[in-house]
């Protein structure tokens, strides 16, 4: 690290409590010498505060070098004992916590006693002082030493002149000494050893001695260089020869391997119609090369970038097929149901067919694992004839994945996005960027960020790569992104997308997917026929409802694989007799039902109430249990319940207690009884408000004791005053009922309007009553006052609840406008 002398700074005095509390300071491969300025750099946290106060209380700092570089933290023997007082001159702190600094050497001390070690060293000190008398025979050595260190000036070329204009003003010879060995190429063990040197004329003799060391190997390397400039020349002479031998081919008709290279790459640059922009700089890069020799290591970095460049599809496009009904016949056979999706990509199609300049939709479909995000985008591709790509997002963490890394840097390349327009060969292709909502970010960047400009009509069709630092237009590109959530997607990065929800499927639909899709794959997979065997709908549908429990197909798919394994088993032993896969003897070959519907077993109780709930993988059944005990406690609740949940408990709770006459509960039972709330699975997190009539239905049976109506589940949001708010996902709740059994599911009136998108087959099953107030809900799922079952007239009560007519309350409804209309 260099030092300069600093002679016009003034020197500040060193108090006698600091010679007795001296902070101490270890440096790696570093020796200060007094009356030297050097900048120093610090990492540990606890020196960097160390320097901190030092700077702030103007006091000193002992510099002791380690005799270990790779040790971080010495301890008293991983010291030299001999160091240099320091004043701290400027600091600069840096985000990683590192501190650089600058500092002067005042004077040398030698350790006689450290006072402490946390939380840094704290030695009692004694200063040595330098001798400022001349002698004959230090006026001799300083003469010598200065002509010799003029020498060593005129060979090397990392001494500066300064050093020794500064040394022949210099007037102290032990400052001298310690001017010209902290400018020597030496190591630290020897520049310390100088520094332990308190007698003058014995450091000049060592600076001296070191010194014309230095100037033999500086004489020696000089020589060295001299030898590799003849060769050098020798080189340069190759060179001519090489160029005049080129002229003489060039005149004879023949060509090397580097002049071909160089006519190839104009002759592909001109047939890849680039934009002008990107043509200049192609033009410019080929002209680089063709003046390089083609051993040179730049040589190669410059091929391979015209490589890229040539290679990029910046005009080639594949003829969209804007057949409408070719795209539905194409989606259809590829995928059952996902009709908000075909509707999209059909209406895309019908418009492109009204008007050609349309620029590509940037879709992101959302939704469960395994309901077919991804190879949705592979039908899209083939509805519309075009080229399809896919890039993992999941785990990305370096932005230059997506915008390239600058060619400076050594295997530069550039991101996955040209990457994939490069293997597409062209520019339109349907692009799918997967998993966006797991992107990463870190030091090395934020890749959500980098695609901004990716996502963004108004910004893609002048991408800039940083590997080509040339635009590239990306508005022909059709962008699909998949996630799970769209929480974790950033808001600014949502907002450039068109997001569709891709619920789960229900019971029909998967069993319709495994016997158009799954079986007929999973039978050439396996080496069989349909003559080998066949799994009735029966089978199908027990498969669905008795082994798996998903929102996707994924499991499904497996345990169809499991049945063709065993079967496949069979016939490669001979046996050649169709198998058929039914109901019945289904467990022969998947094992014992896996699923059994908990609603059946823990329906019609006092205090077990059926929630819905929903997850990154769909809709599920959540139980909330509640019990009551003596005690004055209150309430308690467990399950590894969120923040959100647990104040929906205790909203429900006050309600509760509020509306005491209304479930009919004396009001000292509340100060005479506990009660406590459990949500099952406790080693599963959950949150979010959407439990609250759930919860308060449960404590409202248990302190009443009423009995809760089976097959009822509900979701909404409970306020302090009673109101069911609206929730979101509902028609994955819905699903999750369905297959759970749940027959009536109590809704937010607010979320009524998205009955429209729950499928007919669950509708039909499954009755959805819209409630606005608690007291509707109470009255809905508890048995009345000293009942033990929910009466026949549950229809009656919902009817005069939420005003739905039932038939009875129909045919009553139309007696009485009868009568009205005879009178």
């Amino acid at each position: 690290m260099p030092t300069t002398q600093q002679p016009d700074i003034e020197t500040p005095e060193i108090s006698p409590s600091e010679l007795e509390q001296l902070p101490l300071l270890p440096t790696k491969n570093n020796v200060v010498f007094p009356a030297m300025v050097a900048p120093l750099l610090i990492s540990e946290q606890k020196y960097a505060r160390l320097i901190d106060q030092t700077l702030m209380r103007g006091r000193m700092i002992g510099l002791v070098t380690q005799r270990d570089p790779n040790e971080d933290d010495p301890g008293v023997d991983g010291l030299y004992k001999v160091g240099t007082v320091g004043s701290i001159l400027k600091m600069l702190r840096f985000p990683d916590g590192s501190v650089r600094f600058l500092v002067q050497g005042l004077v040398r001390f030698s350790v006689r006693e450290i006072v402490r070690s946390e939380p840094f060293m704290v030695a009692r000190i004694e200063t040595h002082e330098d001798s400022t008398e001349r002698t004959t025979e230090i006026e001799a050595i300083v003469r010598n030493a200065l002509e010799q260190l003029k020498k060593a000036v005129e060979l090397s070329p990392y001494i500066s002149e300064d050093v020794q204009v500064t040394a022949m003003n210099t007037e102290e010879p032990g400052k001298l000494a310690d001017l010209i060995v902290s400018s020597l190429n030496i190591s630290f063990e020897q520049k310390q050893d100088v520094l332990e040197i308190f007698d003058i004329k014995k450091r000049l003799d060592t600076v001296v001695g070191l010194l014309n060391k230095e100037i033999e190997v500086l004489e020696l390397s000089r020589k060295i260089q001299s030898q590799a400039a003849n060769e050098m020349g020798r080189v340069q002479k190759e060179y001519i020869l090489r160029e005049q031998l080129k002229a003489i081919q060039k005149e004879l008709g023949e060509s090397d391997e580097h002049t071909q290279d160089v006519e190839e790459f104009r002759e592909k640059i001109e047939q890849a119609a680039m934009p002008e922009i990107a043509k200049e700089a192609a033009d410019k890069e080929l002209d680089r090369l063709s003046k390089m020799n083609p051993s040179s290591a730049e040589y190669t970095v410059s091929r391979t970038y015209l490589d890229w460049l040539v290679s990029v599809p910046w005009n080639k496009k594949t003829d969209d097929n804007l057949d409408v009904k070719h795209a539905e016949q194409v989606l259809d056979e590829d995928h059952y149901g996902l009709e908000k999706v075909k509707d999209r990509i059909v209406e895309y199609l019908a418009v492109r067919k009204l008007k050609e300049s349309v620029k590509g939709p940037i879709l992101c479909f959302v939704g469960p694992p395994g309901v077919g995000k991804t190879s949705l985008g592979r039908s899209i591709a083939r509805a519309m004839e075009r080229k399809f790509e896919r890039i993992s997002l999941g785990g990305m963490r370096d932005e230059a994945e997506i915008r390239g890394h600058r060619r400076t840097y050594i295997g530069a390349l550039p991101g996955r996005i040209i990457q994939a327009l490069r293997r597409a060969e062209a520019k339109n292709p349907v692009l799918m960027l997967d998993e966006i909502d797991k992107l990463g970010a870190d030091f090395r960047g934020d890749p959500a960020s980098a695609l901004l400009e990716v996502l963004d009509p108004e910004q893609n069709h002048m991408f800039s790569d940083h590997y080509l630092d040339v635009p590239f237009d990306l508005s022909s590109v059709m962008f699909i992104t998949t996630a799970n959530l769209l929480y974790p997607i950033p808001a600014v990065l949502r907002d450039r997308m068109e997001v569709i929800q891709m619920a789960g499927y229900t019971d029909l639909e998967k069993v319709q997917i495994a016997k158009r899709y799954l079986l007929p794959r999973e039978l050439d997979n396996h080496g069989l026929k349909r003559s080998n065997m066949w799994i009735t709908d029966e089978g199908l549908a027990r498969v669905v409802h008795d082994y798996t429990r998903e929102s996707g197909v994924r499991n499904l798919t497996r345990e169809i694989a499991t049945v063709c394994r065993k079967v496949a088993r069979n016939v490669a032993t001979g046996d050649n007799k169709k198998m058929s896969i039914k109901g019945d003897n289904l467990p022969k070959y998947l094992g014992p039902v896996r699923f059994i519907p908990e609603v059946v077993s823990r329906a019609g109780q006092v205090g077990v109430v059926p929630g819905l709930a929903w997850t990154a993988a769909g809709g599920d059944i959540l139980f909330v249990e509640a019990t009551r005990m003596p005690g004055r406690k209150g309430l308690s609740y467990t399950g590894s319940l969120g923040d959100v949940m647990r104040e929906s408990v205790q909203a429900a709770y006050s309600w509760v207690r509020s509306n005491h006459d209304l479930i009919g509960v004396e009001p000292k039972l509340f100060d005479t009884s506990d009660v406590h709330v459990h949500v099952p699975a406790g080693a599963t997190p959950k949150d979010g408000p959407s439990a609250g009539i759930t919860m308060a239905t449960a404590i409202a049976s248990v302190y009443s004791g009423r009995v809760v109506a089976p097959r009822v589940s509900m979701t909404g949001e409970l306020t302090l005053r009673g109101e069911v708010m609206p929730i979101g996902g509902l028609k994955e709740k819905a699903l999750a009922a369905y297959r759970s059994g749940i027959r009536t599911v109590l809704i937010p009136q607010h979320n009524q309007k998205d009955l429209i998108d729950i499928p007919k087959e669950v509708s039909d099953k499954v009755e959805f009553i819209p409630v606005e107030h608690m007291e509707q809900v109470i009255e809905l799922a508890l048995a009345p006052e000293g009942k033990k079952r929910i009466p026949n007239a549950t229809k009656e009560r919902v009817a005069k609840t939420t005003g739905k007519k039932t038939p009875r309350t129909r045919k009553r409804a139309r007696a009485s406008a009868s009568t009205r209309r005879h009178k």
